[in-house]
């Protein structure tokens, strides 16, 4: 076990975070999210961190910022320290995208979603992964020039990460979920973007830096993210980054059996108040603490 992974473990140490995007109005996925992230935190003396995930300019919203701190501290939820904003701290991505550069593991993605589903489809197929088909690695195989000579052009582009290229200068990887050694298989999620011609980062990136950043010992999220941590382990490796232990909770679902989503109109926490709803009983609602 390496010594990131030992500190993550002691429970005296332990520094937890909720990492919304401010998109829509929180609702119960989230304050169970939330809730296991601060419970842990409070039960081993340690800290609870929020941090805002706003790097999608075109969709967030300062009204659901506001709104989602303010339901947290209505449920009691509250958290330590400075509310960290991903959109204020672009320049943290950056450097690790350039020290990535620097080592000849990024190379530029010119494909459109239905350029890769016609270059799929004219294979008959792509390999799966664990989160759907595979990129087919066609940018991966122009010529330096063609690439220069597209960058020059201005068309639009993804940085991807060279996946097989990784792996073979950090070896063989692997995580704690809980007690329990995982091993890390990167290469089936294929080459992912980790930032687009303008914006200096993406999902997988941000989340990975900022963890560390922060200090977060233990990643507290829903199942539905597991899959992400084989590509963020990577990242750690080759960033020279701690890797925290992660915990994935059950989803909260809804009648039907499908994941609370904001897009399918999930009931928001600020209608369960709005009908009178107490904080406990909507914390219950949301499975936290095994209610």
């Amino acid at each position: 076990m390496s010594g990131e992974a030992a500190r993550g473990r002691d429970r005296s140490m332990i520094v937890t975070r909720f990492a919304p995007s401010p998109t829509g109005y929180l609702h119960l996925g989230h304050v169970r999210s939330a809730w296991e992230g601060w419970h842990a935190a409070r039960e081993a003396g340690g800290r609870f961190l929020v941090r805002i995930e706003d790097i999608d300019r075109a969709r967030c919203r300062i009204v659901y910022e506001s709104a989602i701190l303010d339901d947290l501290a209505w449920l009691g939820i509250a958290w330590d320290g400075p509310v960290r904003r991903q959109s204020e701290h672009f320049d943290d991505y950056r450097a690790a995208l350039m020290r990535l550069d620097r080592d000849d593991l990024l190379y530029p993605c010119f494909c459109t979603r239905r350029e890769i589903a016609q270059e799929i489809a004219r294979a008959g197929g792509a390999p799966q992964g664990k989160a759907g088909p595979l990129y087919p690695g066609t940018c991966k195989r122009l010529r330096a020039s063609e690439r220069a000579a597209r960058l020059a052009a201005g068309v639009d582009y993804a940085l991807r990460l060279d996946v097989a290229a990784a792996l073979a200068r950090t070896g063989p990887l692997a995580w704690f979920e809980d007690e329990r050694q995982i091993a890390a298989d990167p290469l089936s999620l294929g080459d992912a973007v980790l930032a687009r011609k303008d914006t200096p980062t993406s999902y997988h990136l941000a989340v990975t830096v900022d963890d560390a950043l922060q200090g977060v010992t233990l990643v507290t999220r829903g199942v539905d993210l597991f899959v992400a941590t084989h590509i963020h382990r990577l990242l750690q490796a080759l960033l020279g980054l701690p890797t925290p232990v992660y915990r994935h909770h059950p989803l909260v679902t809804d009648a039907a059996g499908r994941r609370l989503a904001k897009r399918d109109g999930a009931a928001t926490i600020r209608e369960m108040r709005e009908a009178g709803l107490p904080p406990a009983e909507i914390i219950r609602r949301s499975g936290a603490g095994g209610g």
